[in-house]
């Protein structure tokens, strides 16, 4: 969920204003590439604002190469400075996309400020408030009238599924922890939605498959303990009505899926979840990367 403030080490040097322009001309595209023009005017040496001609000539130059020489680009990740997660968009995009998104009301807000109070770095997984919206969009959009949460935590994503609900709509929320559950529940009632949710503190396993086995489930958000991610995946789409979804965090496992070095029981678990989730035929699926990455999987 963190930004990333460093790139990884070991990647190929920044390229000069220069060689931008001369990737632009060989591709047949400078017309159309603003930072080209703008190296070309400016030089490499000019003191406007070089940092973000830094990372604009990197995101061009990266697609210039794709269009000149046909190859594939492999994601870059960006490291934390902890050397701690990873994530697939520059700081300053994030940044960019978290001011462009209708913003959380202010019991969110202070939802999210409680969190951090009461759990320290532990808050780090709360969904942000871009997801929060995503949520509530993709639960309204689907006329959900049964909804199921798989990890509520404190609580924030929770409304943000309740608030979309269809009129009598309700919210299955699932968690172990009373204690962190506890901090969201003055929030809810706050929010006007506590009477929607329904939060069973069980081992979710234990709850989803006390569920009817038939098509019950409208839409689905996992945010859980990652190793059994699969099978909350299973045990969800086979009660997932037709025209159902799906959605889960933190697929990208701050980008642990993509290095085979990663061989902990949750890396393996999210890597096997992934790919099972592009082979199964039951559903048409999406991962976005959005934050540490959402899939959204819709039951055909």
């Amino acid at each position: 969920m963190r930004n990333c403030r460093s790139s990884k080490s070991g990647g190929p040097p920044t390229p000069s204003g220069e060689t931008v322009v001369r990737l632009a001309e060989v591709s047949g595209i400078r017309s159309r590439c603003p930072a080209a023009g703008w190296a070309h005017r400016h030089g490499r040496d000019s003191a406007v604002d070089a940092e973000s001609l830094t990372r604009v000539q990197d995101v061009i130059t990266r697609h210039l190469v794709r269009f000149a020489t046909q190859e594939e680009l492999a994601v870059e990740w960006t490291a934390a400075m902890d050397g701690g997660e990873l994530e697939p968009t520059a700081p300053v995009v994030g940044e960019y996309v978290l001011s462009h998104h209708t913003p959380a009301d202010d019991i969110l807000g202070e939802l999210a400020v409680a969190t951090r109070e009461a759990t320290g770095g532990a808050a780090q997984m709360q969904v942000s408030s871009d997801e929060g919206t995503l949520l509530t969009m993709l639960t309204r959009l689907t006329g959900a009238r049964f909804a199921v949460e798989v990890g509520v935590f404190t609580g924030y994503s929770t409304p943000c599924i309740a608030r979309g609900l269809a009129d009598g709509g309700r919210l299955l929320a699932c968690d172990v922890s009373e204690e962190w559950a506890a901090i969201g529940r003055p929030y809810w009632e706050r929010a006007g939605v506590a009477d929607r949710i329904d939060l069973r503190i069980a081992p979710a396993l234990e709850t989803l498959r006390a569920l009817d086995t038939k098509p019950v489930i409208d839409i689905a958000f996992i945010d859980a303990d990652k190793g059994n991610y699969p099978v909350y995946y299973e045990e969800i789409v086979r009660r997932l009505r037709p025209g159902g979804l799906v959605v889960l965090d933190n697929v990208f496992l701050g980008g642990r899926v993509l290095d085979p070095a990663y061989q902990q029981e949750h890396h393996l678990a999210v890597r096997r979840l992934n790919d099972m989730i592009t082979r199964d035929k039951r559903v048409q699926s999406v991962m976005l990367p959005v934050r540490d990455g959402v899939t959204i999987a819709h039951r055909c």
